[in-house]
């Protein structure tokens, strides 16, 4: 159950010619006890625009750090493709699984797939790291539109304890006027909050963009 969230963007980029990829934005929802559940999206400022794939690879790796043990459940997966949300009633803790995902939050409708990332130590409550490797879904599929609200959800991350959560991450995909972009070397740090006071308490920050 959700006991209360907070919406904040975390990361802004510089308006350009083209509309398509702005920054990152974080949805905070305390649920229980301890656990505090983290979800990041991608903004956009069109509701064509597209995320096809967040990848790493040898010249920015892709990164997701943790200061806390990350909550992995053992009937969920590192992917929102293994999530199935009518286990909820019978293992309500499945609901605040740690996964990544493009644009969906559970199995239903859910085209994503990944190559060349290895998930164990993410499915041991750790980190995800690689510099060849891709969560994707198929271009012009539901899920990757950013829709009426202009965000794609990425990933949702729920920390055993509060601490700091920090990474790097590089996009693409397609804008509105169908160009593709990359939008490289987005860094976050951000603190999850102590209980009882879901506020930001980190700062953040974002590198340059450039495309490829």
């Amino acid at each position: 159950m959700k006991l209360m969230t907070q919406s904040l963007i975390i990361a802004t980029l510089p308006s350009l010619a083209v509309a398509d990829y702005v920054g990152l934005s974080f949805d905070f929802v305390k649920v229980e006890n301890d656990l505090y559940t983290v979800r990041m999206y991608a903004d956009f400022t069109s509701p064509n625009d597209q995320l096809h794939g967040v990848f790493g690879d040898a010249a920015d790796p892709l990164y997701i750090y943790s200061e806390q043990e990350l909550y992995q459940n053992q009937f969920g997966g590192p992917t929102s493709a293994t999530i199935n949300p009518a286990l909820f009633p019978v293992f309500p803790s499945l609901e605040y699984d740690s996964w990544v995902t493009i644009g969906s939050e559970n199995l239903y409708d859910n085209e994503m797939n990944d190559i060349g990332i290895d998930w164990g130590n993410f499915e041991a409550g750790g980190n995800i790291e690689t510099d060849n490797g891709i969560w994707f879904s198929i271009p012009n599929s539901a899920q990757t539109f950013a829709g009426s609200d202009g965000r794609v959800l990425i990933a949702q991350l729920t920390t055993i304890g509060f601490g700091n959560v920090y990474g790097e991450i590089n996009l693409t995909g397609q804008n509105a006027s169908g160009e593709t972009y990359y939008a490289r070397n987005q860094y976050f740090s951000l603190l999850i909050p102590s209980p009882g006071c879901l506020c930001l308490l980190g700062l953040y920050g974002m590198r340059s963009r450039r495309r490829c």
